[in-house]
Formats: C-alpha cells, sequence, structure tokens
C-alpha cells in the first residue's frame, strides 16, 4: 500500500479525516496524526476519524476518534453522524440504522431521507467519577476557581467524553479564548474538558461555542450541544426539544428525562476523497 485513501467530511464546519481502516490496515503514530490534522503543512481537520470492524457481536462497525493533538477519545457526536454517512456511501452497509461500537458503549446513527442523519448520544453522567470530574458530591452546578477570572459556574457533564457548560450572556462577546484554555486543563476534571459557552435564546433555543479539550474552539461540537442542553434543562431553564445554533449551524437536541438517551438530528456533508503518500507519514 503506497498510498493511505482517505475522504473529507463535515458536520456544521467540524471537519474530519476520515478512513477505511478495514480495507486499510494500519497503525497511526500520534506525530502521523498530528501531521495529517495540520492545515498548513498536512490535510487539516478538527477530528481524524477510523471505520474498523467491530469488537462487540452486537455492533456493525467500530469507532475511533482522534483529536487534532493526537490524543484518543471516546466520543465525537458531529463525527458519529459523518461515520454513518461514511459507511453508507462507501457501501461497507446497506442499513439506515447503524449499531456503532464507541470507546464509552454502542450508538445507533440513523440516516434520514432528507440527508440528515439522528443519533442516540446514550444518556448522560452526572455523578463525578463518571464524568470524571473532582467534586465532593453530586450537583446541577458547581463554582470553579479559575486563574485571572475568580469563580466561574459550570454545569459538569459526561457525554461519552467531558464537558463544563458555562451560562454566558452573549456568545459573540463571551472570552472563549481566553477562558477556554484555562478550563480546558482544570485540574478538576483529570481528563481535561470540553468547555461550553451557552447562550439563552429561548427555552427552545441556544447559542453555542465549545472550546474542544486537544482542537480548541470547533465550527461544530455535537457532544457539547447535547450536554449544553442537558444542563441547561437541569437548570429548569430549556424545554426537552431544543435548537442549537453553533457557528457552523444548527443541531437539533431531544432529551426527555435522567432515564433516558440524548437525541441529536444533525448534517453530515461528504466533501472530496484523497490520498495521501505512506513515505510522507513515515518520515513523521
Amino acid at each position: 500500500m503506497n498510498t493511505l485513501k482517505f475522504s473529507k467530511m463535515h458536520g456544521l464546519g467540524n471537519d474530519f479525516i476520515v478512513i477505511n481502516a478495514i480495507d486499510q490496515q494500519l497503525e497511526l503514530t500520534v506525530s502521523q496524526i498530528r501531521f495529517m490534522a495540520d492545515r498548513r503543512f498536512g490535510i487539516g481537520c478538527d477530528q481524524l476519524l477510523l471505520v474498523e470492524s467491530p469488537q462487540s457481536a452486537e455492533a456493525d462497525f467500530r469507532y475511533r476518534i482522534f483529536n487534532a493533538d493526537g490524543g484518543e477519545v471516546a466520543q465525537c457526536g458531529n463525527g458519529a453522524r459523518c461515520f454513518a454517512r461514511f459507511v453508507r456511501d462507501a457501501g461497507l452497509t446497506e442499513k439506515d440504522t447503524i449499531a456503532v461500537e464507541t470507546a464509552s458503549g454502542i450508538i445507533y446513527p440513523t440516516l434520514q431521507a432528507d440527508g440528515s442523519v439522528t443519533v442516540d448520544m446514550g444518556r448522560p453522567r452526572f455523578e463525578p467519577a463518571e464524568i470524571p470530574f473532582v467534586a465532593d458530591e453530586r450537583a446541577t452546578t458547581y463554582m470553579l476557581s479559575v486563574p485571572e477570572h475568580g469563580k466561574v459556574e459550570i454545569g459538569a457533564v459526561s457525554m461519552g467524553n467531558p464537558h463544563a457548560v458555562m451560562l454566558v450572556d452573549n456568545v459573540d462577546t463571551a472570552p472563549v479564548l481566553e477562558l477556554g484554555p484555562l478550563m480546558e486543563s482544570h485540574p478538576q476534571f483529570p481528563e481535561r474538558v470540553n468547555v461550553g459557552f451557552m447562550q439563552l435564546c429561548e427555552s427552545n433555543h441556544i447559542r453555542l461555542r465549545v472550546f474542544e479539550r486537544g482542537s480548541g474552539e470547533t465550527s461544530a461540537c455535537g457532544t457539547g450541544a447535547c450536554a449544553a442542553v442537558v444542563s441547561g434543562i437541569r437548570r429548569g431553564l430549556l424545554a426537552n426539544e431544543v435548537t442549537v445554533t453553533l457557528p457552523g449551524g444548527d443541531l437539533q437536541i431531544r432529551w426527555a428525562d435522567e432515564e433516558s438517551s440524548v437525541w441529536m438530528t444533525g448534517p453530515a456533508e461528504h466533501v472530496f476523497d484523497g490520498e495521501i503518500a505512506w513515505a510522507t507519514l513515515q518520515n513523521k
């Protein structure tokens, strides 16, 4: 295999390199992933997604996610929609609903007739040890001490990855690029955290910006949208069905109660297919 084939996809501008690792056997190093994710010297992406054969008999595929810094993470909502679109378009399945194995459990993306994809993102987790988050007990919100910013109120939620959700007056003026990196590596989040800045518009509409661990601010974050809506519902601010407006566009999020999964619907777009020489990667 002289070249590595890939597809470039995005969900609301959250962009991905998607690689069929079923027909192409490969093991990528952290430095190779960082190179491919680089927007000047490589291909460019927020995350790299691998499509693999499942390890569980209950799943159709295995889904692995690597951030731009090369670190592997357990879940990515926009990536899940692109994953479903990819395996269908590549002829790897004819199913509308696909069982996809992730590091945080099996998810079930469903391809809709209009081209959008709905994903059962699973039940949110609030126990500090499951997020993980260092706190004495579970609470709806917590106060964090952040250097140069004082006390910050957050909701802490796991959607298969950790999220801190802040309520802000206006996402356009929120200190995303200043506060995001400080909170991402806050010592109370031992595995780092994705930081959401949520503006309440109506009970069924929010605006959101997300600073993602290992990638920085992205155009959209599916798990971040789920976490924000869940946190808003728990605070008594939001209805059970919410439109989340991110810089890249809108997602529809539904959550009934703590015994229920969070459901996300949004687009998944194929941009182009390409190949990169293995000789180039082997030098990285």
